[in-house]
């Protein structure tokens, strides 16, 4: 790493926020519209947007692929009239159905209609699940309200072991990581259910972990350093704590990859934003929230 210490991350600020405003604005956007009441965005899962999912195990004897998929689908079509959420594949032979909120009379049409095609045992190979649309606005003001406890206790765990500005900083650069992920839900089309929850939490932590590192050498170094130059303190320690920065993302996305590959989509679906957020998070805790800490202590002297 020594022979790209002369890179400073300081004086490429400017690129780096152009790059994050770039990868943060689908999330952005797309969050203002959902707040407004527009719900196209996001493809929102019955956890948050309320309905009926099935879950069917077939004989072993049938493969489940994107033929049966489709079939399920059309079964299901021709007996409500409307055409279903999604058909998915769950774990060995299963498969996952999902679709508006559902009467009784209806569940069960739909129930007897794909099991008598695939010779169901309804007794032990079938389960219905239906959620309020109730149920999920609670789920959301749950998600939101965990997102906001936890980046309000980290600013003052920061602040109070750093500096208000460093603080600042830091929830800069998480506000920042959940919108790139807001953003990938978005793109790729993710399931935008419970596990959000999860997911978003867990990359809150990994990354304000990544950034108290580099925070911690910034002090370190503002102790023994003979400058005045806070952007020299800044870039010194982001490349004193590069190596630990790469390595514990690599080690770390070697699991989630291997989740990605060899996981069921419901894994998979929760592996991908993890993923994301893991490289997000080495971002923004090398290239935003140092730099942008430099920013807010401009024309302070440093002691």
């Amino acid at each position: 790493m020594d022979k790209y210490r002369s890179f400073s991350f300081t004086k490429h600020f400017k690129l780096f926020g152009i790059i994050s405003l770039i990868m943060i604005s689908v999330g952005l956007v797309s969050l203002v519209m959902t707040l407004c009441g527009a719900m196209g965005a996001f493809n929102f899962d019955i956890d948050f947007a309320g309905g009926t999912t099935f879950e069917f195990q077939i004989p072993e004897s049938v493969k489940v692929d994107k033929a049966v998929t489709d079939r399920v689908a059309e079964i299901y079509q021709q007996t409500i009239g409307d055409p279903a959420s999604s058909v998915t594949a769950s774990g060995t032979n299963g498969i996952r159905l999902k679709a508006l909120m559902l009467d009784d009379q209806q569940v069960e049409k739909v129930r007897d209609a794909i099991a008598g095609e695939y010779n169901v045992d309804i007794e032990k190979d079938y389960q219905v699940e239906r959620v309020s649309a109730s149920v999920g606005h609670d789920l959301t003001k749950a998600a939101f309200m965990a997102s906001l406890v936890a980046v309000i206790l980290i600013l003052i765990y920061i602040g109070f072991r750093f500096e208000f500005r460093s603080g600042l900083a830091a929830i800069c650069a998480l506000v920042h990581d959940l919108l790139v992920m807001l953003s990938m839900y978005v793109i790729f089309r993710i399931p935008f259910n419970i596990n959000f929850i999860a997911a978003a939490l867990t990359i809150l932590g990994y990354s304000i972990n990544a950034t108290i590192v580099v925070f911690d050498r910034i002090r370190e170094n503002r102790r023994t350093m003979r400058t005045g130059n806070f952007a020299v303190i800044v870039d010194t320690s982001i490349w004193d704590t590069m190596t630990r920065s790469i390595n514990t993302t690599i080690t770390t996305l070697i699991v989630m990859v291997m989740l990605l590959i060899f996981g069921v989509s419901s894994i998979r679906n929760f592996a991908l934003p993890l993923c994301i957020g893991i490289i997000c998070g080495c971002y923004s805790s090398v290239c935003i929230s140092g730099p942008l800490w430099n920013n807010f202590n401009r024309g302070r002297v440093q002691r």
